[in-house]
């Protein structure tokens, strides 16, 4: 799984080369799938999908909604183990 937040380089030359490997990491793992019979298409929808399909669930709650479901992650997040 990929991290959500990443730090981006300072430099540009490392910045450019990271980016152009995400791209090429996409695309390869968009490959596996094919060559594993999956279709083209749905691979490209479903990936879109999960990237934006947090927002759009988090857009349609109301916000006591977003606030109960933010204190009981804040409880599970502080809860000692």
């Amino acid at each position: 799984m990929k991290k959500r937040s990443v730090k981006r380089e300072a430099d540009l030359n490392r910045l450019a080369k990271s980016t152009v490997d995400q791209v090429v990491t996409d695309e390869q793992s968009q490959e596996k799938a094919i060559e594993k019979g999956k279709n083209p298409a749905a691979v490209s929808l479903g990936r879109l999908g999960g990237l934006k399909g947090g927002k759009a669930r988090a857009e349609k709650l109301s916000p006591e909604q977003r606030s109960e479901i933010a204190k009981k992650a804040a409880m599970i997040r502080w809860s000692t183990k």
